[in-house]
């Protein structure tokens, strides 16, 4: 029997339309019965792998028992980041309309390296990162019509990263491309910032020994008095000052970056200035929030994610840069088999060369969805009624004398802990996410462990963060004064 007269293995699409149909019912059914598990996974390490056959199949499965193993095998071992229990780290959540956009995309399959690739790709997604600086009311130096433009990346890692070479090369003419870096260059953000800064100052080759972490105010904001004596200091020193990081929304706290103030410091010094608002940015939606973000002006890149907050499911970041120049010219290789006609004409963005990947999704797609789904009114909607109740959890907080708030709450993020001291309220947080009834996170805050509850999941409605708040109270009941159990 010759390979031609074997049958093909391959699904057809008729199958494909059968078991796709009892895909998204499933999926349907999960997110009608996500609050029915536990919020956090109670697996041990290594239970999982425990229960899949140590071979792989010899012969093809049908899809039917590959699907219903989903539940037994699978579903133990997945925390429920779609739960509206779900107040941990931060919003990672989706939506219907952005699970179909994704799988089209999926379907799809392009790959939009180049605008030849896949015209539609490049597009669809210069044009709704346009729509976004409107929505965010972001500055028009952003917008591809002018010297700017944006980009989808995968994560705001991505994004810094990115910014951190451009202001790499910007900062030696683009010769560390060429020779590497000398050991001079310095990089500088807050002490709160987000560890990715870290790590990009470490594979752009400038080291971690030449980060700067500077000095936070009482509210957790980078101090620009602080920013200008560290510059000087590293000026005096021979060194060569080349990107600054302020945030929008740190992390661990929600803490506010003073930006105008900062990209004043950057635009006399001459240096690259990002601004990473990965989550809060969001909130920029709504007018009244976006003074969080006031002196974006004066920013040489920002990034935000949708797939934190505006009910996009991950991965979708979208970095813009005010000059798009610089940051091609960072990052442009053209071999010979990547040359066509519509990049040399000029006339077309090719993506490959706004970021460090070759090969790109069509994230656009379910972008678009949600943005005409959910239109700027739905959107604006939701982020307001989160901020509200996280606002109405932080009055609770303070309205309970065995509980203080840790940091400011400017939006949806409310840090709190047990005046009982750091183990009471280890034992706290340990009791509440054991419960599988909700899921909360910590941080360390002027050296306190700290709670965090944050708001943002889509379903999340008042009777959840109620619940919590009934929930963290009973749990806290057990806590004696000085933390004795």
């Amino acid at each position: 029997m010759t390979l031609s007269q074997f049958p093909s293995y391959h699904m057809t699409p008729d199958a494909f339309r059968r078991h796709g149909y009892a895909v998204i019912d499933w999926i349907a059914g999960y997110m009608e019965r996500v609050e029915q598990y536990p919020v956090l996974s109670r697996v041990q390490p290594g239970e999982i792998r425990a229960g899949l056959p140590v071979e792989p199949p010899p012969q093809g499965e049908s899809f039917d028992a590959i699907l219903a193993d989903v539940e037994p095998l699978i579903m133990p071992g997945v925390t429920h980041w779609q739960s509206p229990n779900f107040f941990a780290f931060f919003p990672a959540n989706s939506s219907g309309p952005a699970i179909l956009g994704d799988l089209l995309s999926s379907g799809l399959g392009v790959n939009g390296m180049l605008w030849a690739t896949s015209p539609a790709c490049t597009e669809l997604e210069t044009h709704v990162l346009d729509w976004l600086v409107d929505m965010l009311g972001l500055p028009g130096q952003f917008k591809s019509t002018s010297s700017g433009g944006g980009v989808i990346q995968d994560t705001a890692s991505s994004a810094v990263l990115t910014a951190v070479l451009a202001g790499r090369e910007r900062a030696t003419a683009f010769a560390s491309n060429a020779q590497g870096c000398d050991g001079r260059l310095t990089v500088y953000t807050s002490s709160q910032a987000h560890s990715s800064v870290e790590k990009a100052v470490k594979i752009a080759g400038i080291g971690s020994e030449n980060l700067r972490l500077i000095e936070v105010d009482e509210n957790f904001a980078m101090r620009p008095d602080a920013l200008t004596r560290q510059i000087a200091a590293d000026r005096a020193a021979g060194l060569l000052p080349c990107f600054v990081c302020a945030t929008v929304g740190t992390t661990s706290s929600n803490a506010m970056d003073p930006v105008l103030a900062i990209g004043e410091i950057c635009r006399a010094e001459g240096v690259w200035f990002h601004v990473d608002a990965a989550m809060s940015g969001t909130a920029a939606l709504c007018p009244e929030f976006r003074h969080f973000q006031d002196g974006l002006e004066l920013a040489d890149s920002y990034a935000f994610n949708p797939h934190k907050w505006m009910f996009t499911n991950f991965d979708c970041d979208c970095f813009w840069v005010a000059d798009r120049a610089a940051l091609i010219k960072t990052l442009s290789i053209l071999p010979e088999y990547l040359k066509n006609q519509a990049t040399a004409s000029g006339a077309v963005f090719d993506y490959r060369d706004w970021h460090i990947q070759l090969g790109r999704r069509f994230r656009a797609l379910k972008l678009w969805f949600v943005i005409r789904h959910y239109g700027v009114e739905g959107l604006q909607h939701h982020v307001r009624r989160h901020v509200e109740l996280a606002q109405q959890f932080a009055g609770w907080v303070q309205d309970d004398p065995r509980f203080e708030l840790a940091a400011p709450a400017p939006l949806n993020l409310v840090c709190f802990r047990l005046r009982a001291g750091d183990d009471a309220n280890r034992r706290l947080l340990e009791r509440l996410n054991q419960s599988g009834e909700l899921y909360l996170t910590h941080t360390v805050l002027d050296g306190q462990y700290t709670l965090r509850l944050c708001v943002g999941q889509t379903w999340t409605e008042a009777r959840h963060v109620e619940h919590a708040w009934q929930r963290i109270g009973a749990a806290a009941g057990s806590e004696r004064s000085g933390g004795e159990r």
